[in-house]
């Protein structure tokens, strides 16, 4: 693990009901934005993601899948 990496810190956004940000790359208006799962889960292979007070479980398998539950 990367020794400049805080794993397991919670960082709280709030965005308007509907309204999440846009990520944007280059100079193209509507690009995705685009995360590595590597640098999501930072050595770990499993994170909780917190959407509209619901907490969910992403987790890699020993295949390599993503499973995403609730």
């Amino acid at each position: 693990m990367d020794p400049k990496r805080e794993p397991n810190i919670v960082r709280e956004h709030s965005f308007p009901a509907g309204r999440m940000p846009r990520g944007r790359t280059g100079s193209e208006p509507n690009a995705v934005r685009r995360l590595s799962s590597a640098d999501l889960f930072a050595g770990d292979s499993q994170l909780e993601i917190e959407h509209q007070d619901v907490l969910y479980r992403l987790r890699v398998t020993s295949l390599g899948k993503l499973i995403l539950t609730k």
